[in-house]
C-alpha cells in the first residue's frame, strides 16, 4: 500500500491522471444528483426537461473546461476556457434568456397586459396571465367561428415579442371597425332602405359611438395618425344581381359578433316592415331569348 502511495506521490503523471479522474467522477456524480433533485421537485414536465438538459451541457462545459486544463498544463489560458463556457451556455438558454428579456420589455414598454385581446405569432386570444418565462391566452376561433372561445389555453413563450408583429385590440383604442354587406333587389325604395339602415345602425351604435370618439381623440393626440370618422356610414355598390349595401361600423372589441347579429336582425325586421317596398335579393338569372324550335310533324 505505501509502495503504491510512494509511486503516486514520485510519479506527476500518475497523480495528475487519478486527479483528473477523481474530478470527472465528481462532476458526473454532481450532475446526477442535481437531475434526481430536479427530477423528483419540479412538477411541471417542460421545466423539468428544459432544467435537467441545462445541468447536463452545464457539466459537460465543466468537463471541457477541466479536460482543456489539463492538457495545457496550466491555468493560464482559463479565461479563455470561462469565455468559450459563458458562450455555450447563452447558445444554449438563448431561449430562456430572450423569454426573461421579453417579460421585461412586456411589462416596461407595457405592449400587452391581463386582461388584452391580442394576436401574437397568429395565435389570437385573451390574455390571462403574463410571467416571467409565459405569456398565457384563452384562445379565439380555430375551428369555431368569429370571436368565441376555443376553450384551449394556449402558453407562448414571452421570446416572440422580438420575433414578429403583435396585434392588441385593446390597449389605447379599445373598439374595432367592422362592416356586414347586404343585397337589395333592384326596383326597391333605395332612399328608404338607406334611411333604414342608418337609422337603425346610429341608434343602436350611439354609445360606441360617443366613447370611441373621445378615446380616437386621445389617439390621435399620442400618435402621428390622421382623425377618423366613427358615426356608422354605408356605401353603395351596383352588381349585375342587386344593388350592395356596405354598411361600416364602430363596435366595442369583445361585442363584434354580438352588435353583428343585433344590427342584421333589427333590419330585417324594418325591412319586412316595408310591406315589400324594400325587399332583400338573391342570385337571379335572366333568359334574353329562348331560340325558336321547328317541329315538323310531317317527317
Amino acid at each position: 500500500m505505501n509502495q503504491f502511495k510512494n509511486l503516486i506521490l514520485e510519479n506527476p503523471t500518475i497523480y495528475s491522471i487519478l486527479q483528473f479522474v477523481l474530478m470527472v467522477a465528481v462532476v458526473l456524480l454532481v450532475i446526477q444528483l442535481l437531475r434526481r433533485f430536479l427530477r423528483k421537485n419540479i412538477q411541471d414536465t417542460t421545466a423539468r426537461y428544459k432544467s435537467q438538459k441545462t445541468i447536463e451541457f452545464i457539466g459537460y462545459v465543466l468537463l471541457v473546461i477541466l479536460s482543456f486544463s489539463y492538457v495545457t498544463g496550466n491555468i493560464k489560458d482559463l479565461t479563455l476556457a470561462i469565455g468559450l463556457f459563458s458562450a455555450g451556455i447563452a447558445f444554449t438558454l438563448q431561449e430562456l434568456i430572450l423569454s426573461i428579456a421579453g417579460s421585461v420589455y412586456i411589462y416596461v414598454v407595457n405592449v400587452y397586459k391581463p386582461g388584452d385581446r391580442i394576436e401574437i405569432n397568429g395565435i389570437k386570444g385573451d390574455v390571462i396571465d403574463v410571467d416571467s418565462m409565459y405569456t398565457t391566452m384563452m384562445e379565439i376561433g380555430q375551428w369555431v367561428s368569429s370571436d368565441n372561445y376555443s376553450g384551449r389555453i394556449v402558453k407562448l413563450s414571452n421570446a416572440f415579442v422580438f420575433k414578429g408583429p403583435i396585434y392588441n385590440y385593446s390597449q389605447d383604442f379599445p373598439f374595432i371597425w367592422d362592416e356586414f354587406n347586404l343585397p337589395i333587389k333592384y326596383g326597391s325604395d333605395i332612399e328608404l332602405a338607406k334611411s333604414l339602415v342608418i337609422d337603425i345602425a346610429s341608434k343602436a351604435l350611439s354609445e360606441y359611438t360617443v366613447n370611441s370618439r373621445a378615446k380616437w381623440k386621445e389617439v390621435v393626440n399620442k400618435y402621428y395618425i390622421e382623425d377618423a370618422q366613427v358615426e356608422p356610414t354605408l356605401a353603395i355598390s351596383l352588381t349585375d344581381n342587386w344593388i350592395l349595401f356596405n354598411l361600416r361600423y364602430i363596435v366595442d372589441y369583445k361585442k363584434r359578433r354580438f352588435t353583428k347579429n343585433e344590427l342584421q336582425d333589427s333590419i330585417r325586421k324594418a325591412f319586412e316592415a316595408t310591406k315589400g317596398k324594400v325587399l332583400f335579393a338573391s342570385t337571379t338569372i335572366e333568359l334574353v331569348k329562348i331560340p325558336d324550335l321547328k317541329v315538323d310533324i310531317n317527317k
